[in-house]
């Protein structure tokens, strides 16, 4: 590959996209210019979601809604743009100015095989959303390879595809996502790349609107999504470090936050997320135990246990 002439592949994964769709269409839009070709792969919108991807002049596949899955699909669409660099994207994330390029100008570096960039919150954030952000998402940029694990542990392999790239090259020899995962497929291929020798690099210049206010079903939901990863694909915390403590330092941290900045009235509405939180993280990793009937109502990815029936 010649990093001065890469080609850059955009691909967003849709299902009723709403109003926040149409705001991140028009952002990718006005970044026409720096990136090759962008597909839209929805699964089944009954609202506007694909009209407005087509007005907008994107590509754009149809998959069923049980077709669906965090890995598979992406992997689909990062082959099918044939580009050397593949950005994925959200529907409610919405990049800020130059954005792609930046993010794209992270693989200049030989080594990298993932790039993420930084997540601000929405305008309508709620201060546990704003806390989210600025907790995962620092000002400066930084790049961790794999022997920075003894300092940084799990977080060494964090990484997220509302807003992440990848090496298309680099991405095929390390065999991509797993072709059924519950979530974090992200995280899984920044083990694997760590793991051979590649970094990940954190672009901060590189930014999107991004965050959730979740509802504390919601939150169990995540992390009970969370949790089945987890006992899934154990070696990755067998061999970067259990996420325990990175949890209650996001509880503490998240306290503090909501403290420093006067919201006190939303401090137990953190404490009762984050007990749903707890409880789901703890339901995901024994899931083994659970009624096959109960699982999908306790995830949030409900696609991925048609294959378990």
């Amino acid at each position: 590959m010649n990093e001065d002439k890469m080609t850059v592949g955009v691909v967003v994964p849709t299902y009723n996209g709403g109003m926040r769709w149409m705001e991140a269409a028009a952002s990718l839009q006005a970044q026409h210019s720096d990136f090759d070709r962008i597909l839209i792969i929805d699964s089944g919108s009954s609202d506007a979601t694909v009209a407005i991807a087509k007005k907008a002049g994107f590509d754009v596949e149809n998959i069923t809604y049980a077709d669906f899955n965090h890995g598979a699909t992406r992997n689909y669409g990062l082959h099918k743009t044939c580009c050397d660099i593949v950005v994925f994207l959200t529907q409610d994330a919405l990049i800020g100015d130059k954005a792609i390029s930046e993010i794209a100008n992270a693989f200049r570096d030989k080594s990298v095989a993932v790039a993420y960039g930084r997540q601000l919150p929405h305008d309508d954030a709620t201060p546990m959303a704003k806390h989210a952000r600025s907790f995962n998402y620092k000002e400066k940029s930084y790049t961790y390879r794999l022997n920075d694990k003894s300092k940084h542990g799990i977080k060494t392999v964090f990484a997220s595809n509302s807003f992440s790239a990848y090496r298309a090259d680099y991405f095929d020899e390390l065999g991509g996502f797993p072709e059924n995962i519950i979530f974090a497929e992200d995280m899984y291929f920044t083990a694997k790349a760590l793991l051979s020798g590649y970094s990940v690099r954190y672009v901060a210049e590189a930014t999107c609107r991004h965050s959730h206010n979740y509802l504390p079903v919601q939150e169990f939901r995540r992390y009970f999504d969370t949790g089945v990863f987890h006992r899934n694909e154990a070696w990755i915390f067998e061999t970067f470090g259990d996420a325990g403590g990175e949890g209650l330092k996001f509880i503490f941290s998240e306290l503090s936050f909501l403290w420093k900045n006067r919201d006190f009235a939303w401090m137990p509405v953190a404490v009762v997320n984050n007990l749903f939180k707890i409880l789901g993280y703890k339901a995901g990793l024994n899931y083994r135990k659970i009624p096959h009937c109960l699982l999908r109502h306790f995830s949030g990815c409900k696609s991925y246990w048609n294959h378990l029936q």
